[in-house]
């Protein structure tokens, strides 16, 4: 991979983690129910869920997920109801002073939290779909294929840990603001309906997005 070419997926990389999507709702979730540094576990298990789909593409599944109707339906079903049962959770946690939860969080639960964010982006095809579409523009068929991968993995995970942190800590400076349950459940509702959103836009995707 060449340095122009490197650049030019830097820029669609930034691009891609920017826009609003399943994983930045799930990292403001966590960072304004968890705070920042509780935040990195989530971060984690999007990065572990980032790296899978790169794993899948590059050894040429994902190309065979996209054009087999039934695996791509079951995939992009799969994620729809993981959002719609974050959607749920989120509405359904109790109105409290998110400050205090963040302290009475502050040991256990890193594997759920590693599991969640690993979850969202394991089963968003939308994810598939973007590297079957893009990733060919940024390689170069007639060299070495594993580095040109690891480059593109490393700097997709690098720019999309970066990213969701700022994600994470942006939501988690909303803490001070927070002094009652009511406002508390205000914003669990407002991030219920974000999660929704997303799984509405989930399943709207199409196979035919990739061509």
């Amino acid at each position: 991979m060449t340095w122009q070419l490197w650049l030019a997926y830097f820029g669609a990389a930034i691009a891609i983690s920017l826009s609003p999507g399943a994983g930045a709702i799930q990292s403001m979730a966590t960072g304004l129910t968890h705070g920042v540094r509780r935040g990195f576990w989530s971060i984690l298990g999007l990065q572990i869920g980032l790296a899978l789909q790169l794993a899948v593409v590059a050894v040429g599944l994902g190309a065979a997920v996209a054009n087999s109707l039934l695996a791509f339906t079951v995939i992009k079903w799969l994620g729809v109801a993981y959002l719609i049962y974050l959607a749920y959770r989120q509405w359904r946690t109790a109105g409290i002073d998110l400050r205090e939860q963040v302290s009475a969080s502050a040991e256990g639960g890193r594997l759920a939290l590693v599991t969640r964010g690993f979850l969202v982006n394991a089963t968003n095809p939308k994810g598939l779909v973007f590297f079957i579409a893009v990733l060919p523009q940024f390689v170069v068929p007639t060299a070495p294929l594993l580095p040109q991968y690891l480059a593109i993995g490393v700097t997709s995970i690098i720019v999309d840990i970066v990213v969701m942190a700022l994600y994470t800590g942006l939501a988690a400076r909303l803490l001070g603001w927070l002094h009652t349950p009511r406002q508390q459940t205000v914003l669990n509702r407002v991030l219920s309906g974000l999660f929704a959103t997303a799984a509405v836009a989930l399943s709207l995707v199409r196979r035919g997005a990739t061509t």
